[in-house]
């Protein structure tokens, strides 16, 4: 089955799935491992101490941020939020000098530590194999990771990047999932690094793109983990929501690509409450409310293991786009507002 998603950024983008789709799961009980991107591509967000302290008093204690923002990392101090840490995409290149990454990680790494928990280093975000920049990827996370060791904070942090599953060229069934010819020559190398260092491939999850992309095919129900029993079986494991075969088919493709050892983060995921048809309040929270509490469960693939998951985002960012439903995919207004009701983070 072939089915399509829609990058967040381009808004358009080919998936590949074949097929009907999976069902609603949901879990109470232990500590969820949730955490929240702080997105500010927006000129009327609290002050970056507030939004930490937002965090804190939410019950958040994970955190995205997309670049070394100096003010979030101030913020940051003796807050023990876990913390992914963005290199933005234009800043690759210059990094795959050794002694301007070193730079790098003294002055927003090291200058920080211990007082600031940093988890992952994100070395760059969705950059695809046609990017230019895409050349820039490994060796600017391999200059990082050799800084790093050289500050004796090799073991602490690890060094990733953040895909898009729009590197999948095959994701139907889950099993058969691979990143193809095209994306390989990029990616492989990438799992090589990973599989050697112990990091994960922090991967982008949309089940909100694939399903405007191609409605007739993707049902509503299983991006929303509302369909009612098993949608499809793959061999020996039955899936019931899109968000599980979206990881699955990466955990495939990094078997594949000789990464199964390689674990996966959910680096973003989210739903927006308006902007078109499928951008709901409801929807939104229905999608926000059973993915927060399915994550404990694991996927069929990885059953009972707890899958680490940043929901994108803090708030609504007024200044993105050009698609309307870019600028809303907070989880609370601006003025610190919740658009959802009796969602619990922890």
């Amino acid at each position: 089955m072939d089915f399509l998603i829609v990058n967040r950024t381009l808004m358009i983008a080919t998936y590949l799935f074949l097929g009907f789709f999976i069902a609603n799961h949901t879990i109470t009980g232990a500590t969820k491992p949730i955490g929240v991107c702080n997105g500010r591509i927006a000129d009327n967000l609290p002050s970056e101490q507030d939004v930490t302290s937002f965090y804190t008093s939410n019950g958040i204690g994970k955190m995205r941020i997309y670049d070394p923002n100096q003010a979030t990392l101030q913020a940051l101090r003796g807050t023990n939020i876990e913390l992914i840490l963005g290199v933005p995409n234009g800043d690759l290149q210059s990094l795959t000098t050794p002694s301007t990454a070193n730079d790098w990680v003294q002055n927003n790494i090291v200058a920080f530590s211990p007082t600031v928990n940093f988890r992952y280093i994100a070395v760059g975000n969705e950059v695809e194999p046609s990017d230019p920049a895409s050349q820039y990827v490994l060796p600017a996370m391999q200059n990082i990771y050799n800084a790093l060791a050289s500050a004796n904070l090799g073991g602490e942090i690890k060094v990733s990047t953040s895909v898009s599953a729009s590197l999948l060229a095959q994701s139907y069934p889950p099993s058969a999932g691979s990143f193809g010819a095209t994306s390989s020559t990029y990616i492989t190398p990438i799992v090589s690094f990973l599989a050697t260092t112990g990091a994960p491939l922090l991967v982008n999850v949309y089940p909100y793109f694939a399903y405007i992309g191609d409605p007739q095919n993707i049902h509503l129900d299983f991006a929303l983990f509302t369909a009612q029993g098993t949608v499809f079986q793959d061999g020996a494991l039955a899936y019931q929501n899109l968000f599980d075969a979206i990881v699955d088919a990466f955990y495939s493709a990094l078997e594949a690509a000789g990464g199964a050892n390689v674990e996966i983060v959910v680096s973003e995921t989210g739903w927006p409450s308006t902007g078109e048809a499928a951008a709901t309040v409801d929807n939104a929270s229905t999608y926000y409310k059973n993915l927060i509490n399915h994550v404990n469960d694991g996927t069929p693939k990885k059953p009972g293991k707890a899958m680490e998951t940043y929901l994108f985002a803090m708030f609504d960012e007024d200044q993105k786009g050009p698609a309307e439903t870019e600028r809303h995919f907070g989880l609370f207004s601006p003025d610190k507002q919740p658009k959802y009701n009796n969602i619990s983070f922890s």
